[in-house]
């Protein structure tokens, strides 16, 4: 079956970001843009026309730089103000934006760096005791980064070999406007807006290009489906490195003229304060962001009045979670959708005007333009209510993957992206994502790959061999348990293993549980076989509650830096 609805729509007429970012600062320049914490602690409030004039200080001082149009500019950072201006900086310099994970360790930044050939990386210093140019020369003997000619501290202290953002920003006084005016009009829809990389079955990430024009159109749609207001004042917690952060946030509120209030942190307390003081009204996000909202106890003391639309997804959504964010945090309106990178993150969504229950069983019907079909094998599309691959076409899929033609290649099929996903759609042209392929989980929001982590594992001297699977998690819907086969004589221990996991990759991917065994269960081609490893974690949790084998507390890997929606929440 193939569901479609016709015909794109957005708030704006622009057909790429930097005439999306001009329009909005023409039509309403004074209106409240950005609202987020200082360097010092304080509160910046930016219109739209301090957003326009900031972004172009940073797009004359990466011209001065040397940066030219298509060049690869990244921003690894947190939602701080200034994440907002470099990008839009960036784009209005007709570079293109790459955007690193700030859970990533030194050598997974460290390839996203040097795959993407970025010369620019702009960056912060200290947060939450982070020190991510410190990790990215520890990785350059594992991982060099050629192409990288410059480091702008965007906050934070300055170290040697780096330039500080105000120092960065004065040398592009030099670029009269002309020249900036003249670079921006160089960028078409077609030319590339970003390459966000996602990890992939093979163990290295895989970078997804994105067009201009698979930028705007979509989130246009989107903001048209969600119901998204110009009076919205939309508290950001997913990180702006994801597409809910930066696309289905900051950007869709910049095409409807709705306000951001970015958080750096997912802390419960702290975002029903904001809600409170800021009249906050709609707020995307991962599930776990609502479970935790609701879990604190001083909630009752907030006026969460104001609140009227909630996005979430990412996860498998329960009725009586929809029910709750409706009845207990007050949202009017709580919608789910389906989308991954390769489309630049939106591919269905559910309607404000839909039900508590089609909200919760399914994600939506295709967004205006997009196409969604169930494989039923041999090229034609499987008859409603059956269950097979999720493949999609439209003007948001990428055009494939950055320097990676085979794997491209392998990600269509007959011109549609394969996801990986399995589904089913309705009568109605309703999609039910009833599971995953390559054995994926989603933790808090956040893919996890296991082939990734059981490489990352099999680092570590005294392991053997290692599997992960996704494991049921009342508060992240899924975390990871690893079977670990140590070496012969090896003293290895669950906690040691875990503290050495967080040093190597993102604390999302680092598995909660640890079981050791002397062999892992293996298929006739000597293959790992995971049903049975999944039997494993069932007896498990029956036993102790998963917990008994190590790793398991709140405190460990899912303690975290708390720098995003799924870490700490």
């Amino acid at each position: 079956m193939t569901a479609t609805d016709a015909g794109p729509r957005a708030r704006l007429s622009a057909r790429t970001i930097p005439e999306a970012l001009a329009e909005r600062a023409a039509r309403t320049p004074d209106k409240l843009a950005v609202v987020a914490e200082d360097a010092r602690g304080g509160v910046l409030r930016l219109t739209y026309a301090d957003v326009e004039r900031e972004s172009r200080r940073v797009a004359k001082a990466l011209i001065a730089s040397g940066v030219g149009k298509g060049d690869r500019v990244a921003i690894w950072a947190p939602n701080v103000w200034e994440w907002v201006t470099a990008y839009y900086g960036t784009q209005l310099a007709a570079a293109t934006t790459v955007p690193v994970n700030t859970r990533f360790k030194g050598p997974e930044a460290a390839y996203v760096l040097a795959k993407s050939g970025a010369s620019t990386l702009l960056t912060v210093t200290g947060f939450l005791g982070t020190d991510y140019l410190g990790w990215l020369e520890g990785a350059a003997a594992e991982q060099p980064t050629p192409a990288l000619r410059r480091r702008v501290v965007l906050r934070g202290e300055v170290p040697e070999g780096a330039v500080g953002f105000e120092d960065f920003l004065r040398a592009g006084d030099a670029v009269s406007d002309a020249v900036l005016d003249e670079r921006t009009a160089s960028l078409g829809p077609d030319d590339r807006s970003d390459i966000s990389f996602t990890s992939g079955t093979t163990g290295s990430p895989k970078g997804a290009v994105a067009t201009q024009a698979q930028v705007c159109a979509p989130f246009g749609a989107w903001a048209d489906v969600v119901g998204l207001r110009a009076d919205d004042r939309i508290m950001i917690i997913a990180p702006f490195f994801h597409s809910f952060g930066s696309k289905a946030g900051l950007f869709t509120a910049l095409l409807a003229g709705a306000t951001v209030h970015p958080r750096l942190t997912f802390d419960p307390a702290g975002c029903l304060r904001l809600i409170e003081n800021e009249r906050i009204t709609v707020v995307p996000g991962p599930p776990a962001i609502f479970h935790g909202l609701l879990a604190d106890p001083a909630r009752s003391a907030h006026d969460l009045s104001s609140l009227r639309l909630a996005v979430t997804g990412s996860s498998d959504v329960p009725t009586d979670l929809v029910l709750a964010m409706r009845g207990e945090l007050g949202f009017e309106h709580v919608v789910t959708g389906y989308g991954l990178t390769e489309s630049s993150g939106v591919a269905t969504m559910c309607s404000h005007t839909d039900d508590p229950e089609t909200v919760a069983r399914t994600a939506g019907r295709a967004i205006p333009g997009v196409e969604v079909r169930i494989d039923g094998g041999g090229g034609a599309p499987a008859p409603t209510g059956t269950r097979g691959e999720i493949l999609l076409r439209g003007y948001n899929v990428m055009s494939g993957y950055w320097r990676d033609p085979e794997r491209s290649a392998e990600a269509f099929v007959d011109g549609w992206l394969r996801t990986g996903d399995i589904g089913e759609l309705d009568d109605a042209g309703y999609l039910r994502v009833t599971g995953r392929s390559k054995d994926m989980y989603i933790r808090g929001g956040e893919n996890v790959y296991p082939v990734e982590v059981e490489h990352a594992l099999a680092r570590h001297g005294d392991v053997r061999e290692a599997a992960v699977i996704g494991v049921p998690d009342a508060r992240f819907g899924e975390v990871g348990r690893a079977f670990v086969v140590p070496r012969p004589g090896a003293g290895l221990d669950a906690e040691s293993l875990i503290a050495w996991a967080r040093t190597r990759m993102a604390n999302y991917k680092v598995p909660r549980y640890v079981t050791f065994l002397d062999e892992l269960p293996k298929n006739a081609s000597a293959k790992v076989f995971k049903p049975a490893l999944r039997e494993l974690a069932r007896a498990a949790e029956a036993d102790g509650g998963g917990r008994t084998d190590g790793g398991g507390t709140d405190g460990g890997a899912d303690g975290g830096r708390g720098d995003g929606a799924g870490e700490g929440a």
